[in-house]
């Protein structure tokens, strides 16, 4: 047996042998930075993109900043990253032999995405999938993100290579997913839904986005893209709704300007309680 072990190749497809490495399923948790101190980790996810993850992402992070709690955002969403733009981060961050350091928003939360590592925040990222699924890991690994309590992470939507790729590599203690209210949306959740419970992933909640207009005259609230569909998927699940954001014009306006951090509303309060208690 050790002579065999000292010749393995590391490949159990080709090998017949009862070693150790076949006791229990491989994991590919990568672990922090040396000077990274992450308490929970929690992804956001969406199974379609433009249903509002990153700003359903910054909501979170503000509300419990607001608690006096140490928050970072890990922007893995590569191709398409939102969350400076939210925050009003501009620049790059900056590094030493220690590693890469995110950069704080007006509030103190942490930030790293790769539109901080890029010359022209427009600049296309063009990559093909272990690229980016290396970039992802690197913000883990190699950031020293410092003493978090919780952590956001802004996932890729879908159910493919990136997202696959935190689930893998991230210690997630649970996800929240993000919806909206038209029906084809439960079919996509349902997806996402079941990608969590073959990672083993706790998925803590739902967030319906852009689910009604309210009447800024009678305050009545009206739902402009039909009737949402969310409370039944919860069931079908067993699942908690987190909250129901609006379509408002006001929170648009915040993210444009970089100004998320001074929104008012209570709308994720809920999801923020569950996050805080876990």
């Amino acid at each position: 047996m050790s002579e065999n072990l000292e010749n393995c190749t590391h490949d159990c497809s080709t090998c017949g042998e009862n070693c150790p490495s076949r006791e229990g399923p491989q994991s590919f948790l990568e672990k922090t930075n040396d000077l990274s101190h992450v308490k929970k980790v929690i992804g956001v996810v969406s199974g379609k993109g433009g249903v509002g993850k990153s700003l359903v992402t910054s909501l979170l992070a503000t509300t419990l900043r607001r608690r006096e709690l140490s928050v970072g955002v890990l922007d893995a969403d590569i191709t398409g990253p939102s969350i400076p733009k939210c925050f009003g981060l501009k620049g790059k961050c900056m590094a030493d032999e220690n590693g890469m350091y995110p950069m704080d928003t007006k509030t103190g939360v942490k930030v790293m995405s790769i539109n901080l590592l890029l010359d022209e925040e427009t600049t296309p990222v063009v990559w093909r999938g272990p690229v980016i699924a290396g970039a992802i890991k690197q913000f883990w690994t190699d950031v020293v993100w410092g003493d978090v309590d919780y952590m956001f992470v802004d996932m890729p939507p879908g159910t493919g290579d990136a997202p696959l790729t935190v689930f893998q590599s991230l210690p997630l203690d649970g996800i929240i997913i993000v919806t909206s209210p038209q029906e084809l949306v439960s079919m996509i959740v349902s997806k996402a839904v079941e990608m969590a419970k073959m990672m083993d992933v706790p998925v803590l909640g739902l967030v319906e986005n852009m689910s009604y207009v309210q009447c800024p005259d009678c305050g009545r609230p009206f739902s402009v893209f039909g009737e949402s569909h969310i409370d039944e998927v919860a069931a079908k699940y067993d699942l908690k709704v987190l909250g129901k954001l609006p379509l408002d014009p006001k929170l648009a306006a915040a993210c444009d300007q970089g100004a998320i951090e001074l929104f008012e509303g209570a709308w994720l309060d809920s999801a923020a309680d569950l996050v805080e208690s876990l």
